[in-house]
């Protein structure tokens, strides 16, 4: 399937402007699960890959599974191993040691976990308390948080503790911040896209600063589960 030009606007936009924004949080996990040399590490809706860039400068091998093929595109531009989905049967040769199931849905998560070895981590992430998180709260961005503990505990996975991380959303200005938070998905549901471009705007402009930069401040909760 070959992506449109729109499609590839926008997937350019999170590589270039909003992808970059997750970083602390990838990091975090990465720390927390000491990646490094010789772990094998399987990312769902890698986007145009960075967290596997990052797990690869660990000396970890990762591979990704990203469904929208302009982002899977650029990805594989990058020299990523991206896959349009999970595979299944698992066709490595052996199992990951760690799946990064960053707001999965329960059929993506159930899927995707016969390719972790037991014993694997496997990590769940998403927005955190509302309170902390503008994006969600005060610029309407996609709904409520999903209860990652729940999802663990209908996976069949044991808990392995949990952290949250300080993840800003900084932009040189208002049209890199529409740009970016478009590119995220939150605001596909929008029956007019050109108005809703334009409603988010308006609602950025709280966030300026002195010098035009926006400064979007965001906390995200990611649980450890471990595959029994």
């Amino acid at each position: 399937m070959t992506p449109t030009p729109t499609a590839t606007l926008v997937a350019r936009d999170w590589a270039e402007i909003q992808e970059r924004m997750l970083v602390p949080l990838y990091e975090a996990v990465y720390d927390r699960l000491e990646v490094g040399p010789g772990d094998r590490l399987l990312g769902l809706d890698c986007g145009a890959g960075l967290p596997l860039l990052l797990a690869a400068g660990r000396g970890a091998s990762a591979t990704g599974v990203e469904a929208d093929p302009a982002r899977r595109e650029l990805a594989r531009e990058r020299l990523l191993e991206v896959l349009a989905a999970t595979p299944s049967p698992p066709t490595a040769s052996r199992p990951y040691d760690a799946l990064l199931a960053f707001s999965p849905t329960p059929a993506a998560l159930a899927s995707a976990l016969p390719a972790v070895r037991r014993g694997g981590a496997v990590v769940l992430a998403d927005w955190g308390p509302a309170e902390r998180c503008t994006v969600p709260s005060v610029l309407g961005g996609g709904p409520a948080p999903r209860d990652l503990d729940a999802l663990v505990e209908r996976a069949g996975l044991r808990p392995d503790g949990s952290g949250r991380v300080f993840c800003p959303f900084g932009y040189a200005d208002v049209d890199s911040a529409v740009r970016g938070l478009v590119s995220t998905g939150l605001y596909d549901a929008a029956a007019d896209p050109a108005l809703a471009e334009k409603e988010l705007a308006e609602a950025l402009h709280p966030f300026e600063r002195s010098d035009g930069a926006v400064w979007l401040p965001n906390i995200f909760r990611y649980v450890i589960a471990r595959v029994a």
